[in-house]
């Protein structure tokens, strides 16, 4: 039987929210990176909006060093509005040690009833890790394994953010400390913390020094004072446990910094 004049199908429904969802991821990329969104990012950004209907503002994707990177949040997203039937978690015993903190886990996805399961394995140790879940490797290694299995279940051929392990440590990109503790980016303390929201939050390095040097009003985080560091940590702590997604924005708004040439 046809549809009546004007309704429309589901299939029709469907194109138009993807294409709604198209346009707000583009706006979404455009407003976080502008002009300086490669043409390569832009395809595979439209490609993971139509495949899966990732959504960028729904922190489904990541951008790290000009690629796109999937969450956990959004494997999880598909998985349910694909209704997949069903996740199986194990460890593997023979590659697990307890006593050091090294987990192997094997997760399988089943899309549907009849499926015979998509099967992945995730890994982690202290070494891999960041230090601020030390102790939870075995929970980590649940999330990777569960990500690399539901990636293989749809098709996804890019990389969890959860499997890619820490985040590179920023200290050697912030100036030292003088003598007299005077006219610096901080002492030891500010720079851990820095380091500590970093890999809490997934945030590149270089691009919050951009910001942090835009912050400080200098042309270099050398020159920037010590209250002035602390300032920004203090301010980038709060907008990134309130709004991680508005300050991955605020970041990409910025042009990573040039190396700074220490006489």
């Amino acid at each position: 039987m046809k549809n009546p004049t004007g309704a429309k199908s589901k299939t029709d429904f469907n194109e138009q929210a993807t294409h709604k969802l198209l346009r707000q991821n583009m706006r979404a990329a455009r407003d976080a990176f502008g002009e300086a969104l490669a043409s390569r990012t832009k395809a595979w950004l439209e490609t993971l909006t139509r495949e899966f209907s990732f959504s960028l503002k729904g922190g489904d994707l990541q951008i790290i060093n000009s690629n796109w990177y999937v969450t956990h949040t959004g494997l999880i997203g598909l998985a349910r509005r694909k209704r997949c039937s069903g996740i199986h978690v194990e460890a593997v015993d023979s590659l697990c040690d307890s006593a050091a903190s090294r987990f192997v886990l094997k997760a399988t996805v089943f899309p549907s009833k009849g499926s015979s399961g998509f099967v992945g394995y995730g890994d982690a140790d202290p070494s891999n890790v960041s230090s601020l879940v030390r102790g939870a490797e075995m929970r980590v290694a649940e999330t990777r394994a569960v990500n690399r299995a539901l990636r293989k279940a749809y098709g996804i051929g890019i990389c969890s953010v959860e499997e890619i392990g820490t985040v590179p440590n920023p200290v050697e990109k912030l100036p030292p400390q003088n003598a007299n503790g005077t006219g610096n980016g901080g002492g030891p303390k500010v720079r851990d913390r820095l380091c500590q929201i970093i890999r809490q939050y997934k945030l590149d390095p270089e691009l919050v020094k951009a910001y942090a040097v835009d912050f400080c009003g200098t042309k270099t985080l050398r020159e920037a004072s010590r209250e002035q560091v602390e300032n920004f940590v203090l301010q980038l702590a709060d907008w990134a446990e309130k709004d991680r997604n508005a300050l991955l924005c605020q970041l990409n708004s910025h042009t990573r910094p040039a190396q700074e040439v220490v006489a």
